[in-house]
C-alpha cells in the first residue's frame, strides 16, 4: 500500500505541473544544442540541460499553481487542479525544484550559473502577468523562449544571434497558440478580471493576431536555418511545421476535450519537427560545415571529446586550433585542462 501511496503521489504531481507539456520547450532546447555543439554535444552537457529544463519546467508549474490556487478553484476548466497536491506539499516541490535548477546551472559554466536566478524570475514573473497586462501570452512565451537561449549557452559560454531568432520565434509561437487556448477560458476571465488579448479585443480578433504570430514563427524558423547554415532537409521540412500551424487554428471550433487534445498533439508535433529537421540537416550536410559557425574555409570543428583530445596532443594539428573551438567547445576544454597542464592547453588553444 505505501509503494501505491508514492506512485499515486507522484502521478497526481506531475498531472499537476502538466509535466507532459514538457515536449513544447525541449525540441527547440535540443535542436539548438545540436546546433551549437556542431553535432552530438557530450553526454555531460545534454544531461545537464534536460535537469535544468526538468527542473525549471517544474518549478514555473508549481509557482503558477500557487499563484492561481483560489482562482483555479472558481474555474470550471481547472477546479481539480487543488485536488491533486496539497498546497504545502507544492510549496516545497517548488523550493527544491528551483535550488535543483540552480545547482544543475552551476555545474555547466559560470554564464548559465550566473544567468540562471534571472530565468527563474521571468518564468515566474509570468504567473502574475495576468493581473496588470494584456500581453500575459507573450510573457508566457518569454519564459519558453529561455530554453534554447540556455542551451546555446550551456554548449558555447555566450549568446549570440543565432538563438536569439529563434527565441523570437519561440515567443510568437507560444503567444499565438496561448491566444488559442486562453479563448476556452475567454466568458471566465472577463468575468473574475483576468487580463488578456482575448479578452481585449475580443475572439475574433485576438485569432487573427494569433495567425499573424505564427506567420513570424515560421519566418523566424526560416531565419534560424539561414543563420545556423542548415541543409535542405531542414527547408524541407518546414512545409510540416506550417501544415501543423495551420491546423492549429483549426482547433477552436472543436470542443473542450478535442481542444486539450489537438493543442498537445500539433504544437508537440511543431517541436519534433523541428527537432527531426535540425538533427537531419546535420547530418545530410556532412558532420561539420566548415562555415558552419562564421569559419571561412577551416578545419572542421571536434565536436567529440576524443577527437578534442587527439587534436590537442597532435603537434601537427596545434597550427590549426582557431579560437572558436575554445569557444564552442568550452566546457570539453575544461574537462580536458583537469587533466592537462595549463601551459600545454594555453599554447594549444592560442595556436
Amino acid at each position: 500500500m505505501a509503494i501505491w501511496h508514492h506512485f499515486s503521489f507522484w502521478v497526481r504531481f506531475l498531472r499537476l505541473i502538466r509535466f507532459s507539456h514538457t515536449v513544447f520547450a525541449l525540441p527547440f532546447a535540443l535542436g539548438v544544442l545540436v546546433v551549437a555543439a556542431n553535432g552530438i554535444p557530450s553526454l555531460r552537457i545534454l544531461l545537464l540541460v534536460l535537469l535544468c529544463m526538468v527542473f525549471a519546467r517544474t518549478a514555473a508549474m508549481l509557482f503558477n499553481r500557487l499563484v492561481d490556487w483560489s482562482l483555479d478553484q472558481r474555474n470550471p476548466r481547472t477546479a481539480s487542479r487543488h485536488l491533486l497536491i496539497s498546497k504545502s506539499g507544492a510549496s516545497v516541490l517548488l523550493v527544491l525544484s528551483s535550488v535543483g535548477f540552480v545547482l544543475a546551472a552551476a555545474a555547466i559554466n559560470q554564464l548559465t550559473f550566473i544567468l540562471a536566478p534571472l530565468a527563474l524570475a521571468v518564468i515566474f514573473f509570468y504567473s502574475v502577468t495576468k493581473r496588470f497586462t494584456s500581453a500575459t501570452h507573450f510573457f508566457l512565451g518569454l519564459a519558453l523562449a529561455i530554453a534554447p537561449v540556455g542551451a546555446w549557452i550551456a554548449q558555447t559560454g555566450r549568446v549570440d544571434l543565432t538563438p536569439l531568432v529563434l527565441a523570437a520565434g519561440v515567443i510568437c509561437w507560444v503567444a499565438g497558440f496561448d491566444m488559442i487556448y486562453a479563448s476556452q477560458d475567454y466568458e471566465f476571465d472577463r468575468r473574475e478580471g483576468i487580463r488578456s488579448l482575448v479578452v481585449k479585443l475580443g475572439i475574433a480578433r485576438s485569432l487573427r493576431l494569433a495567425q499573424l504570430l505564427h506567420l513570424l514563427t515560421f519566418a523566424a524558423l526560416i531565419g534560424f536555418g539561414l543563420l545556423a547554415k542548415l541543409g535542405a532537409f531542414y527547408y524541407w521540412s518546414m512545409p510540416l511545421v506550417a501544415a501543423a500551424l495551420v491546423y492549429e487554428h483549426k482547433i477552436e471550433k472543436l470542443d473542450l476535450g478535442g481542444i486539450n487534445r489537438a493543442f498537445f498533439q500539433s504544437n508537440a508535433f511543431v517541436g519534433a519537427v523541428f527537432l527531426v529537421a535540425v538533427c537531419g540537416s546535420i547530418d545530410v550536410v556532412g558532420a561539420i560545415d566548415p562555415n558552419r559557425l562564421g569559419g571561412s574555409g577551416e578545419p572542421p570543428l571536434p565536436t567529440s571529446r576524443l577527437t578534442l583530445l587527439r587534436v590537442s596532443r597532435a603537434g601537427r594539428h596545434q597550427n590549426r586550433f582557431p579560437a572558436r573551438y575554445a569557444r564552442c567547445l568550452a566546457p570539453d576544454l575544461q574537462e580536458l585542462a583537469a587533466r592537462q597542464s595549463k601551459a600545454r592547453l594555453r599554447h594549444c588553444v592560442a595556436g
